[in-house]
């Protein structure tokens, strides 16, 4: 849907609009057992909405490094399942295997989260690292073992696997049509250049082995310090747009005229023809480049933040920016716009103004609202071009004791999933603490409440 220009002054005047309908008891816990819960706002929901998957990091250390297992629970009945456990591990600043950031596919029984080494790799390995780690394929049985998504190849004395990377892939999302996998990217061989972005064609039949998918970056950047006026050095904070992957926003530290960088929002077109054995794959002197036919957009040309998400349409992206009174709130442009772009409807325009801020954002399925925290809060907004567009409705209390976070939607739209820290014993009614003290957070679930079917809150 086209941004109409007269509707955005409408859009402000009642962006600042809260409905009270708080109702603390809307929400139900769905997990008890003593340990950490923690969704990583990643695609937690199962295709069919019945099951959320979660990590449990912090039990035993800081980060996913710590975390010894991913599992699902069962939402109607709590029952909780290991999908994928470490049987030997070490904990503490030197970790291995570490096993987390968990998402579900949203076509098949599987999941795929991030595997560090195992205990026995470690030797030549070293331990859990940004570049030391793949993405696990598992099926969500509990029963199955785990298969690789992709191959890491960190040979130095010849040029890459093609389809292998040399370093680490975090925060694995699928497209909505299960064909390619994006995720960050650290490069092992080349520690110079930061963070970036890549992905893989899953089911590929020229995947190395043991894979599943094969490797291409998809942002080059260039080593620290050493852009010129345009290029980018670091990027992540990347979703996918539209249902089939041809395009990954960003955020991209990039190089401005006047020597300083800045933070914004840009997006990778991949069509649906690029051929990613085009890619380079790279060596230990060439950092690997994406395949032949992907282009770079630069969205805005102010600082952007966060995890940027895209709409199931792939007409509009929403992310994090500072307002005119220095909060971060969330704003949103179509997916073809830039802010410099001499059509209006192409431009970002806020769609929050809470008083405390916005945090992790999600789209509804249906394109007309976002949900995001605030607060310690759940707000849904509503982002229909209209009389309407910002318009807030909070769904819990906030500022009621520990923070609900990790905010996930189901795939219908019609269930909300967060975490939140909760009191809890183990079966013999002794009091459990995480390692740094705290309480274990658990799983929440909340309905959505459109009773018009619209995707806006009611």
């Amino acid at each position: 849907m086209m941004w109409q220009g007269p509707v955005l002054l409408a859009c402000v005047l009642v962006a600042a609009a809260y409905s009270p309908r708080a109702q603390a008891a809307d929400e139900r816990q769905v997990t008890h057992s003593p340990k950490n819960h923690n969704m990583d706002n990643n695609d937690n929901f199962s295709m069919d909405g019945k099951f959320l998957c979660y990590d449990t990091r912090e039990m035993y250390g800081s980060g996913i490094e710590n975390s010894r297992s991913v599992e699902k629970v069962e939402i109607a009945t709590g029952k909780e399942t290991v999908l994928c456990e470490a049987k030997e591990f070490v904990n503490g600043a030197k970790a291995a295997p570490g096993i987390g950031a968990v998402s579900f596919s949203p076509i098949e029984d599987k999941i795929v989260c991030i595997h560090g080494p195992n205990l026995d790799e470690v030797p030549v390995r070293g331990y859990y690292a940004k570049t030391n780690r793949q993405g696990a394929l598992v099926v969500a049985d509990g029963k199955s073992p785990d298969t690789w998504l992709d191959k890491r190849d960190v040979d130095t004395t010849r040029d890459t696997i093609p389809g292998a990377h040399r370093g680490g892939s975090h925060r694995h999302e699928f497209t909505l049509d299960g064909k390619r996998v994006g995720f960050t990217y650290d490069d092992f061989l080349l520690t110079q250049y930061e963070r970036s972005i890549g992905y893989v064609e899953t089911n590929h039949p020229k995947a190395p082995k043991p894979a599943n998918a094969y490797f291409a970056l998809l942002v080059p950047v260039v080593p620290t310090g050493t852009a010129k006026p345009g290029e980018l050095e670091h990027a992540a904070g990347d979703s996918w747009v539209g249902k089939h992957g041809l395009m990954r926003a960003f955020i991209g530290k990039v190089k401005e005229q006047d020597g300083t960088y800045t933070e914004s929002l840009f997006v990778v077109d991949v069509p649906a023809d690029v051929d990613i054995t085009t890619a380079d794959s790279g060596s230990a002197k060439r950092f690997p480049t994406p395949p032949k036919g992907t282009k770079i957009r630069r969205l805005t040309h102010s600082a952007a933040s966060g995890n940027v998400r895209g709409t199931v349409e792939g007409d509009r992206i929403a992310y994090f920016a500072k307002a005119a009174d220095g909060s971060n709130q969330i704003f949103v442009i179509a997916s073809d716009g830039s802010d410099q772009d001499a059509n209006p409807s192409k431009r970002p325009i806020q769609a929050t103004h809470l008083p405390k801020g916005a945090g992790t954002l999600r789209w509804h399925p249906s394109g007309n609202s976002i949900v995001c925290e605030s607060n310690g809060g759940v707000a849904s907004v509503c982002v229909k071009p209209g009389a309407d567009f910002g318009k807030t409705v909070f769904l819990t209390p906030q500022g009621d004791g520990p923070a609900r976070g990790n905010l996930v939607v189901s795939p219908d739209g019609k269930l909300l999933a967060y975490v939140k820290a909760v009191p809890t014993n183990d079966k013999n009614g002794k009091p459990v603490k995480t390692y740094s003290n705290a309480d274990p957070t658990q799983i929440f679930v909340l309905p959505f409440p459109d009773a018009n079917g619209d995707g806006i809150a009611d």
